[in-house]
């Protein structure tokens, strides 16, 4: 097999680049059901999702994934081919962007020729179809055709082949005899050329053999293949066109793979042998309700794409049984919400829009991470719940979720079984009122969570009585007035945010017209209160993101930036209640943190730092006070699919952070976890440490320790090696030894600043708050 050639090449060529392999921290929880384009080549099956790939290894029948975490963009992929001569997979995506990925390598080729050509528009740039002869590969796109050498890894020449050399959307080529021939849309005919010739970037040289807009062409053999958006299939005689069979549906891919033509539709994928007789064509399965988007196929087998169930695989001598075939994961790369639970999470994924609006209305399910194992409940299950959004787990019970629906009320779950669903028939819930419309119903739920005690507070937009707290074990419902504040909601508030309940049982919200408003039941004499104003310092009253820290402090995103109100308890007493920006130094000069920022959503961590995602600049990382920018994740330097920070969620006890993003799910190992009340279940690992563990990059870990704690490393005769305190040596310091909530850091150096040597060592906790000691024992072998 001849490889690619000597990596200087890539030095030599600005517009080709390495991505890094991020699957040491990160891991993707992307959706692999709908496939977009499958390719064939060395005994494997590639298919194609909305942003990531995956391989089906044909002999062994193993599953390997290609996502951001190992370098893809997380684009949305329009096409992929494989070479078996070069031993490579090309993806082609729908803003133009290509990459390359290499047998047996991890690193990932990203091409920008195209996305950075400034004379083809945006819209235009889409990849549509590789065409591979000999060493070099025909892009179809919307503008024409471009060129890149396999061998050389480069790109060639750009051709304009509409009339008068103008920009024309091509939908495939095939090289047949001595000339190559291009499909094209918008009425632009079937046009060819001869292969050979050196100068096809001159349109003249390109003929117009006949009219119309053409979706396909393939090369079978000694036969040429065309198909019409008329839904017909025509073969190439002499440059003439005769007709061979009408499909019912307009056929979306043709391929010729082993000597056979391979043509797929919404319903049906059939197979013709050299002589356009049919071998096989398989309909849709009863068991499988789904739309087919395409095939290929091998010795034996029919694979084919399909929108809902990934791959499914059937025999060419048993067309009746079918294998579902794509790895595990949610129902959608466009996850809305998550929440985590313990050992899992739940993602949902109807939406609303900036402005509270839910249409178009968002038929989807439900899906849940359990066990390392995804659970997805089908929307035909949820009782006909739309537009599901946030997500509360009781406390009390973590098998009952309860899921807000921006439409239908509020939908019950139990044992990942959907039970029943609340709206204004059946409980406290309230539709919005339309003037004119008595029997309108449209009950929007956004946020929600579960105070200390297990009562379930949630927020309906549009309603005079927007609060509502529901008791799941007596089910007692009540609802709380904001008249007095919001007179008319339907016309003057479009919507409330997130919903955080305080040290203090204050219940607060964001909204659209209102800024943050405060809720206290004042025992059954409520108290209602808002700020929202430039006199009281916020940037926007449009609130889109709340968080209480553990100081009860509470951040507060808008569309146009972040806020804290530092003194939460004296909020309705203070008739001078203001929030602040956070000024942080930068260069030596003083700026705003996330200035003019549209914040998408806050969580803070069991060190008191802030993750916060914004709905264009990616995610953030901050210490406790927000001075300190620890991480700032963009597509540009992480897995991240996308800038479009939708939702966040930490599970603490084992430090993972979930992202949902515009274009997928994606988790990052922060390694941070949620301090204990006590000592007790305190330990140390790896322990002990092997020689082959990486202590000063990988760090022993001090797992499960209390709040407020001392600790300190001795070796076995007493002498201080490493000491650390809660709030002095936090995570991310530089310190050899850090503390990060419930986990402390040691990277194995003394004060002296070098690795210890081998031998016991002791680990001395100490709690500064109720005196608790513990001492552990630390193996290192080195």
């Amino acid at each position: 097999m001849l490889k690619r050639v000597a990596i200087f090449i890539i030095c030599l060529c600005p517009l080709l680049q390495f991505c890094q392999d991020f699957s040491a921290l990160w891991k993707g929880h992307f959706s692999y059901n709908e496939i977009k384009d499958i390719t064939e080549g060395n005994n494997k099956i590639y298919a194609a999702a909305d942003n990531a790939v995956f391989s089906l290894d044909t002999q062994t029948n193993e599953i390997e994934e290609l996502t951001s975490i190992n370098g893809l963009s997380g684009e949305t992929i329009s096409t992929i081919y494989y070479s078996e001569y070069y031993e490579l997979l090309i993806i082609g995506y729908d803003n133009g962007l290509i990459e390359i990925a290499f047998d047996n390598d991890t690193e990932i080729l990203t091409i920008v020729d195209i996305i950075d050509k400034p004379t083809i528009p945006s819209t235009d740039k889409r990849i549509n179809h590789f065409n591979a002869y000999q060493n070099v590969v025909y892009i179809s796109t919307n503008f024409g055709i471009s060129i890149f050498d396999l061998e050389r890894l480069e790109f060639g020449d750009t051709y304009f082949i509409g009339n008068g050399g103008s920009q024309i959307p091509v939908s495939q080529t095939s090289v047949f005899g001595d000339d190559i021939y291009a499909t094209c849309l918008n009425g632009n005919g079937i046009r060819k050329a001869r292969v050979s010739n050196p100068n096809l970037i001159d349109y003249q040289n390109w003929q117009l053999i006949t009219s119309g807009s053409w979706v396909s062409i393939e090369t079978q053999d000694d036969k040429l293949y065309s198909i019409n958006t008329n839904r017909s299939i025509y073969q190439i005689i002499n440059d003439g066109i005769s007709q061979r069979f009408n499909y019912p549906d307009l056929p979306l891919s043709l391929k010729s793979i082993n000597g056979n033509l391979v043509v797929s539709t919404q319903n049906n994928v059939f197979v013709y042998d050299s002589n356009f007789n049919i071998i096989s064509q398989i309909a849709i399965e009863a068991s499988f309700d789904t739309e087919y988007t395409t095939a290929t196929i091998d010795l034996e087998n029919i694979y084919i794409g399909t929108k809902d169930f990934g791959v499914l695989k059937t025999a060419f001598n048993d067309l009746v049984t079918f294998e579902e075939i794509h790895p595990d994961g949610p129902l959608l790369n466009t996850p809305f919400s998550v929440q985590t639970e313990r050992n899992g999470l739940w993602v949902t994924f109807g939406d609303y829009t900036s402005r509270y609006v839910p249409t178009p209305f968002r038929k989807h399910g439900v899906s849940h991470l359990q066990d390392e194992t995804w659970k997805n409940i089908p929307y035909d299950s949820l009782l006909g719940s739309k537009n599901l959004n946030s997500i509360s787990v009781n406390p009390l019970n973590t098998e009952q979720v309860f899921i807000n629906s921006f439409e239908d009320g509020l939908l019950e779950i139990i044992d990942n079984e959907p039970i029943i669903r609340y709206d204004q028939t059946n409980s406290g819930l309230e539709s919005l009122i339309l003037s004119g419309k008595p029997d309108f119903i449209s009950i929007r739920l956004s946020g929600s969570t579960f105070d200390r005690e297990g009562l379930l507070w949630t927020t309906t937009c549009l309603a005079l009585k927007p609060l509502k707290s529901y008791q799941p074990s007596t089910g007692q419902w009540n609802s709380y007035d904001f008249t007095n504040l919001i007179p008319d909601p339907i016309n003057e508030n479009l919507g409330y945010s997130d919903l955080v309940i305080d040290d203090n049982d204050i219940k607060w919200t964001g909204s659209f017209n209102f800024g943050v408003i405060g809720f206290n039941e004042n025992n059954g004499n409520p108290i209602l209160k808002s700020i929202k104003t430039e006199e009281e310092n916020f940037p926007s009253i449009n609130v889109t993101a709340l968080a209480l820290d553990k100081r009860n402090q509470l951040w507060i995103g808008t569309d146009l930036g972040l806020r804290v109100l530092f003194n939460t308890s004296n909020f309705f007493t203070d008739e001078n209640v203001r929030v602040e920006e956070i000024i942080i130094e930068e260069d030596g000069i003083a700026k705003e943190l996330l200035f003019q920022q549209s914040i998408a959503d806050i969580k803070v961590d069991g060190s008191n730092n802030k993750w916060i995602g914004t709905t264009d600049s990616g995610l953030f990382y901050f210490s406790s006070n927000g001075q300190n920018t620890i991480f700032h994740f963009t597509k540009d330097n992480s897995p991240l699919p996308s800038n479009t920070i939708n939702d966040i969620s930490l599970d603490e006890i084992n430090g993972i952070v979930y992202i949902a993003t515009k274009k997928g799910l994606v988790s990052f190992q922060s390694g941070g976890s949620s301090p204990f009340e006590d000592l007790e279940s305190a330990f140390a690992y790896p322990n002990p440490v092997r020689p082959n563990f990486n202590i000063v990059d990988e760090k022993v870990k001090i797992k499960d320790i209390s709040e407020n704690v001392n600790i300190k490393i001795t070796d076995i005769e007493g002498n201080l090696v490493a000491e650390a305190q809660s709030r002095t040596n936090e995570r991310y310091s530089g310190f050899n030894l850090e503390i990060d909530g419930g986990t402390a850091y040691w990277n194995g150096k003394n004060l002296a600043n070098n690795v210890v040597a081998s031998g016991v060592y002791l680990v001395m906790l100490a709690d500064l708050d109720t005196l608790e000691t513990k001492v552990l024992k630390l193996m290192v072998v080195r």
